[in-house]
Parts: structure tokens; sequence; C-alpha cells
């Protein structure tokens, strides 16, 4: 079939290349985000997608919305058969999602209809689920609500980040989608309507919502700091300022510290929660760079009865 993908961040690039590999498939083009400014000088970069696609000698495609005129001309000209989608980050209206003959087919990082919308990994890994996986679907408009094509489960480890496991579902998803589009080839996949029961939603997590409550329990604590790491980050505060907390761990012997509470050994430092302590083993105070804990508590001198967060003094 020829091909339009649609993708913009770093996982995306495994569907791509996924596809450029397979043998079957023409890639004529490439949807991505226009360019963004990045680093210290905020120059503008192409997204992962479009350096890929370039470097593979494809046409870039970057509307500033995929409704504009030019975008969607160009789109009915290169008449693509399907357009597979990774991590695109625009909403495609009708009029687009109706040119492809075979749509516009998603590979979404869940199990749906568990945890439909943009952090699926990271609100699994928060709820603690224990299996997660990948799905390809078929784009309706409304959000990931679409037929399905197929899965592809993924164990969620005990010390998985969302970075951890998204790295593995990117491949894993990878080679679902790449089958996806063989079985619409050859006419051997049928999409199935999604079940009314078990929807879950995963809206965008914000720097709020990475914010630890020391009241809660540890796990929980746990599982905030590695479901937003990388990003957006899990942070308190101490003395005043932001600490990022990089990694933790639980330490269910140590009930002796109130929520928020610091103990500082010579190698270790303990912080109270809701329920038993967790061990920083890596932060990051604000300017620096992530560092061993026991290093941070050494620089900083933590006194006796120091504590973090809004749970200080509790």
């Amino acid at each position: 079939m020829k091909l339009v993908f649609a993708g913009t961040p770093e996982v995306a690039v495994p569907a791509l290349d996924a596809l450029l590999a397979s043998g079957r498939h023409e890639v004529a083009a490439v949807v991505t985000r226009p360019d963004a400014p990045a680093g210290r000088g905020r120059r503008l970069v192409a997204s992962p997608v479009a350096e890929r696609a370039e470097e593979a000698g494809i046409e870039v495609l970057k509307p500033a919305k995929p409704r504009d005129p030019e975008f969607l001309d160009r789109l009915r000209a290169i008449a693509p058969d399907c357009c597979p989608v990774v991590a695109y980050g625009a909403l495609l209206p009708r009029v687009a999602l109706d040119i492809p003959a075979h749509g516009w087919v998603n590979l979404h990082f869940s199990l749906l209809p568990a945890w439909r919308g943009a952090a699926p990994v990271q609100h699994s890994v928060m709820a603690g689920d224990e299996i997660t996986g990948a799905t390809t679907f078929l784009i309706e408009e409304g959000l990931d609500s679409g037929p399905v094509y197929g899965t592809v489960t993924e164990e969620i480890r005990p010390t998985d980040t969302s970075g951890d496991l998204l790295t593995r579902l990117a491949f894993a998803g990878a080679g679902l989608l790449a089958a996806t589009m063989d079985g619409i080839e050859d006419g051997t996949l049928k999409a199935v309507p999604q079940p009314a029961d078990g929807v879950t939603l995963a809206p965008k997590i914000t720097v709020e919502d990475a914010r630890i409550d020391w009241t809660a329990p540890a796990l929980r604590v746990d599982r905030v700091v590695r479901g937003c790491t990388p990003a957006p980050g899990a942070w308190t505060t101490f003395r005043g300022e932001r600490l990022k907390l990089v990694q933790v761990a639980v330490v269910p012997e140590r009930t002796d510290l109130a929520p928020g509470r610091l103990s500082v050994g010579k190698n270790n430092v303990y912080v109270g929660t809701g329920s038993h302590a967790v061990e920083l083993l890596w932060v990051q105070a604000q300017g620096k760079k992530p560092m061993r804990a026991a290093d941070w508590a050494r620089g900083v001198r933590i006194a006796d009865g120091e504590t973090v967060g809004e749970a200080a003094g509790v």
C-alpha cells in the first residue's frame, strides 16, 4: 500500500523504521508537527520523525493545522491507501480522515478501551497496572474510540519508569503497526468495535499532578515518581525551592517517620509518607544536575527534623 505516516516524537521513529523496512509498503510522505524551539538558544528544531524521514529521502509535510487547505490538497494528490499514526500530536478533522481509502490507523500505547488519551503509559504506571500494551485502531472523531485491529501486551516491571515502558512499547508496537498494515492490505484483518465497559481516561500529566503528596502511602509515592519520569518529573519542595525526585525506593521496615519528615544516615536519605518511609535514591535540586540523594543531603546539611513538601510540620 501507499502510506503517509504521521508522527512527531522519538517514540514514533521505531514504527516509521518498521514500515520503511517492511518491503511491502511505500511510505510516500510523512506528516509531523512544525519545527519547535529547543535548547538554550530556542532555535527551531525539526521533530525526530522529520529528521528520520529526511534521512530516508521522504517528503515531509509540516502543516500548522491538519485542516490547512494546502496540506489537504497535497494529501489528496499523494492519494495514500492508508495513514498510519503514532503520537502525531494534533486532532485530525473529518475532511482529512476521509482522504485515504483505509483511513488513519493509530498505534496507541495502552490496551484500549483502557487509558484513552494523551498519557496512557504514565497513567498505567501511576495506577499500578501489572499489564499494559499497545493497540492499533481506526481513528474516528471520538477520543481513541475507534474499532481495534490488533493488540500486543507488555508486562509492567516493578521498577519501570514511564520512559522505560514507553521505549519497550515503541518497539513492540512498531511490529504491530507493520503487521496491521499487512493485514489491511491483504484483507485478512477487520477492525472490531471496542467494548463499552472498561473505559478509563489518561489526560496529559501536568506539573501539579507530579507534585508528591507525602501523606499518601509509600507505594503511591513510588508510582507517581516512576510514572512522571522522565516527564514532567515528580517533585517536592525543600527550604522553599523545588526538588525533583528522580528515583525512590519503598522501605517497609521504616514506620517511624511522619509524612514529609527527613531522616539522614551516612549513605541514606529517608522520607516519611502516609504509610512507611521511602528512600530517596536520586534527586535533582533546582538549577543542578541529577545526583545521589546522599550527596545532595551532605551538601545542603539537613538538620534533624527538617521536612520536605506540603506535609512539612505534619
